[in-house]
């Protein structure tokens, strides 16, 4: 996406909705139809009559770990588990609101975290992620010392609870797939009602780059058996393959092989842009993205980049709100 814009405070979502007095599902939905160039103006609750029966949802069954771990003067961002046993981690600076890039560290430094736990810097593994090894079994110390990581927009701690989707059942995110933040379970039993599926895939979310222009990470990921079967059925019967999140276009993009979904699992680092299309994916639900990042060239891929900068542009204008607590996006 060429346009850049800039997103003013006022528009940046400092809270959960319900903070603001609203359900999950009362965001506002912009909605853009690529073959009639139409956007229009939605609350998220409306999805089921914006929706055809026969359509498929695919969502993001990752739910969020506790990935921060807060020191005195840092804080520990516990990004992917490696294979090895070892972890991606993020060291960043604690600032008076919350935290900032920081660049120290050196390999083999030990770190004394909290609970008498000791961890092993072992060698950069990108300029923002350091390969390391904590001293015991991570997601069980996380659950006990760790918190939800949170950048400056957000101005205070929220319980983990507000972090999670309703679909999220296998913990290992770093950060919220938060795209199927505004599902509810009502929600869902109305767009199953209206028939349309519901599909997971399972993608674990590395740490997020707010102030980078980087690309995505490699992430783990799972498509099912009977995800992929579902996906196909529904392509061959005439429906609409609708992915919820950026990270659920990603596990099915690279599970696509020969025009087909299949069962797939391990590592991606597939990045999703106009260049190469989308092969698996009719439509996606996401939320509103930051000027310059790689996520807008996937959306560039799906809506086209005109209807993507009048998107964008319209959603400015009207005051759509933001990041992972913000409103949401459909694009058809």
């Amino acid at each position: 996406m060429s346009v850049d814009f800039a997103i003013p405070r006022v528009l940046e979502a400092h809270e959960p909705p319900e903070a603001r007095g609203l359900a999950r599902d009362a965001v506002r939905l912009l909605v853009s139809r690529r073959a009639t160039g139409e956007i229009t103006h939605h609350t998220f609750a409306e999805l089921p009559e914006l929706l055809a029966p026969g359509d498929l949802l695919v969502v993001n069954n990752s739910a969020t770990l506790p990935a921060a771990v807060r020191l005195d003067r840092l804080a520990v961002h516990f990004s992917t588990e490696l294979p090895s046993g070892e972890w991606l981690v993020e060291l960043r600076r604690r600032t008076a609101t919350a935290t900032e890039p920081y660049s120290g560290g050196a390999p083999g430094e030990w770190l004394p975290l909290p609970g008498r736990a000791t961890l092993r810097l072992i060698a950069p593994h990108t300029p923002r992620l350091w390969r390391a090894r904590l001293d015991r079994e991570v997601p069980a110390y996380l659950s006990r010392y760790g918190t939800a990581i949170r950048y400056s927009y957000v101005a205070r701690d929220w319980p983990l609870d507000a972090y999670q989707t309703a679909f999220g059942v296998e913990p290992g995110s770093a950060e919220m797939p938060s795209a199927g933040r505004p599902f509810t379970p009502d929600l869902v039993t109305r767009l199953v009602a209206r028939g349309v599926s519901v599909a997971p895939i399972t993608l674990h979310t590395g740490v997020a780059s707010p102030e980078h222009d980087e690309p995505p990470y490699a992430e783990r990921f799972t498509v099912p058996a009977r995800t992929a079967n579902l996906v196909e059925l529904t392509r061959s019967e005439g429906g609409r393959v609708i992915a919820v999140g950026t990270t659920v276009v990603r596990a099915l993009e690279t599970a696509a092989q020969d025009g087909r979904i299949r069962p797939r699992s391990g590592w991606t680092t597939h990045l999703v842009t106009p260049a190469e299309g989308v092969r698996a994916v009719d439509g996606l639900i996401t939320g509103l993205h930051e000027p310059r990042s790689t996520h807008l060239l996937m959306l560039s891929a799906i809506a086209g980049t005109e209807l993507l900068t009048r998107s964008y542009q319209a959603a400015l204008a009207e005051g759509y709100l933001w990041h992972e607590f913000g409103d949401s996006h459909l694009i058809l």
